[in-house]
């Protein structure tokens, strides 16, 4: 994690102050389980809970695992210092280690996506008022970076609102997904340890008894959560990239906001770059990056190994707060979009009318020429346009081929761009509804 790409909310979900009460709220409650069950003498249970406001000491419990060279004792150890060791002498009952981290750990990561979800969803919002605001701003489309035909800002905005939308639905899937506990003891068989302790700990932590573990959660969940979100890592770039582009000088259609004070660059005074979103395709990059180590994680040894450990202790908070930032970035970065109305509609008449050349295509099939023959004069007059800079309209209403075909009036009628548009309000109730 690095700071300057932290939001506390998140990061404070990864500190080792909320591991360490994770871990005490899990053995409190499976003592009360075991207590409930007649396992251990209910005061042992009850003494657990005086450390309910323990604020855990981080260093003295690193200062044991230097010496245990294990996390999960040098905790109980620094546990059983608050309560008393004959107290303490029933915590961890029937228990593995992987009971604790791997609930923990799911704990952490059904939190983080809390934080995202609502993260989309404020997304969307802003999202959804670009759109309306520019339902029928006309700009053009393009297709392998080249002019193709004229679209609105306002759909540019509503196919990333029905993405991230999308996204939101897999996010919330994810989250179900990773929102199991384990208290199955040794190799996940219960032998030491009552189911019913695993479903009372799980109750009291909001998620679901894992149907089977080993001695560890099966990673699949993870991998699935964290290619989630790398999906929507990858949908943020995406829209960072369109952003990009349409901030370039040339193109000028809009462009991130740029605050009194703010500088462009050290060296030249005239700039105005596109950093936020710049760095938006970076942050995105590092969501992606969790995606292939949390699939290698699936694959462990027998009943368990730790080859997913170091692993996940670096994805889990850095991938979760990144992304994190990254949605709470790109919200600002969407809310305060400048856009051009005027430079958009000054870019699509740059090739004088040339993106209207499917529109005569088509006329002069249905006007009972041939597709071939057709796509031949629209061709050869289209080129006069990209070579030496004529006006599309002027060029076919000179053609005496297309005029056999074709009216003056039809000719002009094919250049109306509300023809363009006249589904905007259709493509808006699927993505928006009524």
């Amino acid at each position: 994690m690095i700071l300057r790409y932290s939001r506390p909310e998140m990061v404070d979900i990864w500190s080792a102050a909320t591991k360490f009460r994770i871990w005490y709220e899990i053995e409190a409650h499976a003592c009360d389980a075991m207590a409930d069950l007649g396992v251990i003498p209910r005061e042992n249970a009850d003494a657990v809970w005086k450390a309910k406001d323990v604020e855990f000491d981080v260093a003295r419990i690193d200062e044991i695992e230097a010496v245990t060279k294990h996390d999960v004792i040098a905790f109980l150890t620094h546990l059983a210092e608050h309560i008393g060791s004959d107290e303490a002498r029933f915590v961890h009952q029937g228990m593995t280690s992987s009971d604790v981290l791997d609930t923990c750990f799911n704990v952490q990561l059904t939190r983080a996506a809390d934080i995202l979800i609502a993260d989309v969803e404020a997304l969307l919002a802003a999202l959804k008022r670009r759109a309306i605001e520019h339902k029928e701003t006309i700009r053009i489309g393009r297709s392998h970076g080249i002019h193709a035909e004229p679209t609105t800002m306002g759909l540019t905005f509503a196919r990333f609102y029905a993405e991230m939308d999308r996204n939101l639905a897999r996010l919330r899937t994810a989250r179900d997904e990773i929102a199991t506990g384990a208290i199955s003891g040794a190799v996940g068989t219960f032998a030491n340890i009552d189911p019913a302790i695993e479903e009372h700990v799980c109750e009291k932590l909001g998620l679901k008894p894992e149907p089977i573990s080993t001695q560890v959660i099966p990673r699949d969940r993870h991998a699935a959560f964290f290619a989630c979100l790398g999906v929507v890592g990858s949908s943020i770039e995406n829209i960072a990239t369109e952003i990009r582009h349409m901030q370039r000088t040339e193109v000028l259609e809009a462009e991130e906001f740029f605050s009194a004070g703010q500088k462009g660059s050290s060296a030249m005074p005239h700039k105005r770059n596109p950093v936020l979103t710049e760095n938006l395709t970076g942050l995105a990059r590092l969501c992606r990056m969790a995606v292939v180590p949390a699939m290698e994680n699936v694959a462990l040894w027998h009943e368990r190994d730790i080859s997913h450990s170091s692993v996940e202790r670096n994805i889990g908070p850095d991938t979760t707060v990144t992304l994190d930032f990254a949605l709470s970035r790109l919200t600002g970065v969407i809310d305060k979009l400048v856009i051009y109305p005027d430079n958009m509609l000054a870019n699509m008449n740059k090739f004088r009318g040339l993106v209207m050349s499917q529109r005569v295509l088509l006329a002069l099939t249905q006007a009972g020429v041939s597709r071939e023959d057709s796509y031949k004069l629209v061709q050869r007059n289209a080129m006069k346009v990209w070579e030496e800079g004529k006006d599309f309209k002027t060029e076919l209403l000179a053609d005496e081929d297309v005029l056999k075909s074709l009216s003056a009036e039809e000719i002009e009628e094919k250049f109306d761009l509300g023809y363009h548009t006249k589904h905007v309000d259709t493509i808006f109730k699927r993505v928006f509804g009524d």
